[in-house]
């Protein structure tokens, strides 16, 4: 309440904020004006029973439906069609709520992957609509990351073109013009603009094209000149409702660094002075332009899409030197990340095509210093060292190839894991023991910061397959106060086979039988195992008596978990995970529409595999479409799969 009332001048209404939670609901949580609704496991946690990550995400959650007061209830909804006019808006402010909480570079590394991840796949794939749908047959399809989280994204563009004062200003009048009202995304645009005497006509139509925007980056240095040029090209691929794209309005956030790592001051051609900030905005609104840099006295290294500050991809060619360059000595945070994981995505793709061709499997000294330079950096911020260190996930690999090889890109993963785990493994032990404090269990960026690091740290010491480390592992889950040392550590077991992962799964039942929310966690814990025998684990857990398939949080949990983030046994060659799924769709089709339909977000990217597994997922889409009595849900999901 105290930030919202600081940070966009909005106080509660209300005497009390009230809230219900109850355990069976297919949301989050909902806004209802004076009683929200929230899932239980949204709302409910201790330091035994909840991880870091719950607490983080009840914090956002909260957040989220409080601050829908104003944008959402005070100010709401003309139609449908305007769904992200409260969501995408209200996502932004709840991003910058747990920023300002914890950790800014890790909340929006975490902002970036989830889009990365989720919502460039939405907009590659059948499903692909804009911010502001023209069209629709089932709403509740419409509860998506690009209304969510690209609707943030474009919101938050608004804020970086008018300023953090231009967009106070901005939104104050929207809410002062609008409040009582239902209005329009126009009505948002408009208030901004009229606010800060600015034109965003053409930013408009990212409300209006679906679609990933890309940019084609070159550069040049003149040393003769002291010049250096960007030429950027933008384009933006065909989606199912449109093939042709006008060129989006792009505000790009750059730096230029020098050899030395130090940030140069930039100054456009024909500007009497430079720019001054570190980070420039340049306006991209054209499918062609050229900015020229004058005063570099030495070639620059480019920073490029500071802070993620446009939901786009970027073609640009740089070296492993580069990259490690910038991944040392970036001073934007982001963007250090960035390029640490632009690294490993291409080290691990040139060891995916090893794979293939069956050729031999090779770390470079030169990525086991860099990566021991991070591990053993004791000025950086834990979390953000925590995420430097994290491989970039199997799913979103796949989504780099123009083909996905699923074996391949787990066989190459698993590689580079276990390599870097033996190459530094004396570091992850210095680096765990260092973070492996005593003392009681706090919710505070600190606090999670270490946990964080300490625990990636444990899941790579599992890779080395010491023994030694199988007991440090027990003796943390023995010793823990709290979940997310405990989850981490059972994490880990259960991705190993032996005696050891059977007996903490076993035990960690016996405990927490009782909490429905933490047998939940149970649950995913095997779903997302990468051991051979998971598909046979979980028709077990199908049948005990901690899964009912009538729970929407049971069914996220287990079969969710297991058909979106375990790629290597759910895209299994002989189709046994495509079946296992459509089994489920066809139960929940007539208990549950809505999780049908998001159980089936599993399949928006099967034309990206090969041959055989686009075989197999296309015979279960028409399986699930053939089924009598189908859902509006379900239909108007899998006919758009299915369409040509």
């Amino acid at each position: 309440m105290k930030w919202d009332e600081e940070t966009y001048g909005r106080e509660y209404d209300l005497d009390v904020f009230m809230i219900v939670a109850v355990n069976d609901f297919n949301m989050g949580a909902m806004e209802n004006k004076g009683l929200n609704i929230f899932n239980s496991s949204c709302v409910l946690a201790s330091p035994e029973t909840a991880t870091d990550a719950d607490y983080h995400r009840i914090q956002g959650i909260v957040g989220h439906e409080y601050f829908h007061n104003w944008s959402g209830n005070r100010v709401t909804c003309r139609d449908w069609f305007q769904l992200s006019l409260k969501e995408g808006f209200t996502v932004l402010r709840d991003q910058q709520f747990s920023a300002a909480m914890n950790s800014a570079a890790v909340q929006r590394i975490d902002d970036v992957n989830q889009l990365r991840t989720m919502q460039f796949a939405e907009d590659a794939g059948p499903m692909a609509h804009p911010v502001r749908p023209a069209s629709f047959i089932e709403i509740s399809n419409f509860y998506t990351v690009t209304i969510y989280e690209k609707g943030a994204e474009v919101v938050g563009m608004i804020k970086t073109i008018v300023g953090d004062d231009g967009f106070r200003k901005g939104t104050d009048l929207y809410f002062d013009r609008h409040d009582g009202q239902a209005v329009t995304t126009d009505d948002f645009v408009k208030a901004i603009e009229d606010a800060n005497g600015v034109d965003l006509e053409q930013f408009k139509r990212w409300y209006s094209q679906a679609g990933t925007p890309k940019l084609e980056i070159n550069d040049h240095y003149d040393l003769i000149t002291q010049t250096y040029t960007l030429h950027i090209e933008q384009t933006c691929p065909a989606t199912p409702d449109e093939l042709d794209k006008e060129p989006f309005h792009i505000p790009l956030a750059i730096g230029l660094l020098d050899k030395q790592g130090m940030p140069l001051l930039l100054q456009l051609e024909g500007e009497d002075r430079p720019y001054h900030d570190f980070t420039r905005v340049l306006t991209i609104n054209e499918a062609s332009q050229r900015f020229i840099f004058t005063n570099i006295e030495e070639e620059p290294v480019l920073s490029l899409l500071r802070g993620f500050s446009a939901p786009v991809k970027l073609n640009i060619d740089r070296s492993h030197a580069e990259l490690e360059f910038l991944m040392a000595n970036d001073t934007d945070s982001f963007n250090r990340w960035d390029a640490g994981q632009t690294l490993l995505i291409n080290v691990l793709l040139g060891l995916v095509n090893n794979v293939r061709l069956k050729q031999p499997l090779n770390l470079s000294q030169g990525l086991l210093e860099q990566f021991a330079h991070i591990l053993t950096n004791t000025k950086m911020d834990p979390a953000l060292v925590a995420k430097m260190l994290t491989l970039p996930s199997e799913n979103y690999l796949a989504a780099q190839m123009s083909v996905a090889d699923v074996d391949a890109i787990h066989t190459a993963r698993q590689f580079l894991k276990n390599s870097l785990a033996h190459g530094l493994k004396q570091e992850f032990i210095d680096t765990y023991q260092r973070h492996n404090t005593t003392g009681d269990y706090q919710f505070n960026a600190a606090d999670m910061a270490k946990r964080s690091l300490k625990n990636v740290c444990l899941s790579y010491l599992m890779a080395t397959d010491d023994p030694m480390q199988t007991q440090r592992c027990l003796k943390q889950m023995k010793q823990s106060d709290n979940m997310t040392d405990t989850i981490a550590g059972l994490v880990a077991l259960a991705n190993q086979a032996g005696p050891e992962g059977e007996h903490a799964l076993r035990a960690f039942y016996e405990q927490w039988k009782g909490d429905r929310l933490v047998v939940d966690k149970w649950l995913t814990v095997q779903a997302q195992s990468s051991l051979p025998n998971t598909l046979i684990r979980i028709k077990g857990l199908m049948k005990h008596p901690a899964f009912n398939i009538k729970n929407p949080n049971n069914v996220r949990a287990l079969i969710g978990q297991f058909c979106r983030n375990n790629p290597i046994n759910f895209h299994a060659k002989d189709g046994s995970g495509y079946q296992f799924l459509v089994d489920q769709i066809i139960v929940l089709n007539q208990l549950n529409p809505q999780v049908a339909a998001r159980m089936l977000g599993a399949f928006n990217s099967w034309r990206q595999y090969d041959e055989d597994r686009q075989g197999l997922m296309k015979k279960a889409l028409r399986n699930i479409a053939s089924q009598p009595d189908l859902s509006p849900d379900v239909y108007e999901i899998v006919t758009k799969y299915l369409a040509d």
